[in-house]
């Protein structure tokens, strides 16, 4: 079944195919580092406990924090007390570990069998004393990175309101120490860093240099972040009152963004994603017009960074990418690809939230606009079998799709690129577009490689065999 939807510019269709894509509960795998003081526990069947022991296996120097509730015969036939059972593993978890927050991660089976898992963790918490985060990443209802959006639109329910009276007076000695001994006109001479503005909190999981690296670049326009979602502790999580700004940093956030909205009534941003120079100048500025601030230098900034990326573009430039959809990063990579001056016949994307991402979108048809490419086709939950056809008709110079289908493409001849790379790689903010085209020029390096050695010839009389 194939529904088209014509837009002024853009074509969007969806073919309601499953969701080719790895299970949202990986998400534990890159969570679990970034919150340093949690535990995951992961409710589901052996099946589950097998797929994250090899998702975790790659990181040989981690400790991961997590563990399985496996359910068994008896659980799912409702023979067992669900409640004795977690708490259980939740008290040897407090005993051996002793986190901040407890998360816990249902599954398919949770939701095939029912288990209310929302029911059961206020009594559990009460008893324990630790606090338990509930979110669902079960792979019926999410594709591979919505598994963040759960626990952060989870944990967003759970930031402070206010800001305790005893933290205002730390704050407040802090800043009479640093001003101790300097004259009171030099104090009050200084131009001060940030410029007078609502509270601005940003959420997504990013590595803490790339943090560090969007909060600065803010901080150059004067704009200060008063918070991130989530933060490095538990205990950590930024105070959220109505009325406060919120921005994403990534395009499958959409939940926590209606989170933020709805219960905690906040103001989202509605901007492109940083993910290239492009979109992070893009991203910089729009927080900025919110503000009512005149953005300062980003433009040269944008410059230098197309500059020194023009030996990777040379790569590209004039080649085709097609986007099978995996991570939901697709749109903005195929708008920073368009922009190195790729074409892009299909975007293929498990779930697309055009609410969230009208922004991004609104960039992708501008950017193809300036650079004379012709519009893309945006297809929600494309069926693979579908994909592959037009794949073969459309002769593309390089693939980016799951896993599954990279060998297969592979043995045909067809250039690809694992998109599970692009989630796993620093690739937000000016500094970090780099990273991208070393991502998606290694496979059109190494055929150049090959070809200059002569092996491309040996390679295809071997496929014809």
């Amino acid at each position: 079944m194939t529904n088209t939807i014509q837009s002024e510019a853009l074509t969007f269709e969806c073919e309601t195919g499953n969701y080719h894509t790895f299970c949202p509960i990986s998400c534990v795998s890159w969570l679990y580092q970034k919150i340093e003081d949690s535990f995951f526990l992961v409710i589901g069947t052996k099946t589950c406990g097998y797929f994250l022991q090899n998702a975790m296996g790659v990181m040989i120097f981690a400790e991961p924090r997590y563990a399985m509730a496996e359910l068994e015969e008896g659980d799912i036939s409702a023979k067992l007390n669900d409640y004795d059972e977690l708490k259980r593993l939740c008290l040897q978890i407090k005993r051996d570990r002793n986190p901040s927050v407890i998360v816990w991660i249902g599954t398919c089976t949770t939701e095939i069998i029912k288990m209310d898992l929302e029911g059961l963790a206020p009594k559990l918490e009460s008893e324990i004393g630790i606090p338990i985060v509930v979110a669902r990443a079960n792979g019926l209802d999410y594709a591979f990175t919505q598994g963040e959006d759960t626990v952060l639109a989870a944990m967003a329910a759970r930031c402070p309101k206010k800001v305790l009276e005893i933290e205002k007076e730390e704050k407040n000695g802090i800043q009479k120490l640093l001003s101790f001994g300097r004259k009171k006109e030099e104090v009050a001479a200084e131009k001060p860093e940030y410029v007078n503005h609502p509270p601005l909190i940003l959420f997504g999981s990013l590595p803490d240099p790339v943090v560090t690296q969007l909060t600065l670049e803010l901080k150059k326009q004067g704009i200060k972040v008063s918070g991130w979602l989530p933060a490095k502790h538990y205990t950590e999580l930024p105070v959220i009152e109505e009325g406060y700004y919120v921005a994403g940093v990534n395009p499958f956030l959409s939940r926590t963004a209606t989170t933020l909205m709805r219960r905690r009534k906040c103001k989202l941003i509605g901007a492109p994603f940083p993910i290239g120079p492009d979109g992070s100048r893009a991203w910089i500025e729009k927080i900025c017009s919110v503000f009512g601030l005149e953005p300062q230098g980003l433009a040269e900034r944008e410059k230098q960074i197309w500059n020194n990326l023009e030996d990777y573009i040379q790569l590209i430039r004039g080649k085709s990418v097609f986007f099978m959809g995996d991570n939901l990063l697709e749109i903005s990579l195929a708008r920073f690809l368009i922009r190195c001056g790729m074409t892009c016949p299909e975007i293929g994307i498990p779930y697309m939230d055009k609410r969230y991402q009208k922004a991004e979108l609104e960039m992708l048809e501008k950017t193809c606009q300036e650079m004379g490419a012709p519009l893309p086709k945006i297809i929600e939950k494309p069926d693979n079998y579908n994909q592959i056809q037009r794949i073969y008709e459309l002769k593309p110079d390089l693939v980016i799709t799951g896993m599954a289908h990279a060998n297969p493409l592979e043995a045909r001849g067809i250039n690809t690129k694992w998109s599970v790379e692009f989630t796993f790689a620093q690739i937000h903010g000016f500094t970090n577009a780099r990273d991208i085209l070393e991502l998606v020029t290694r496979p059109l390096r190494r055929n150049n490689a090959l070809k200059d050695l002569g092996w491309d010839k040996l390679v295809k009389e071997e496929a014809k065999v």
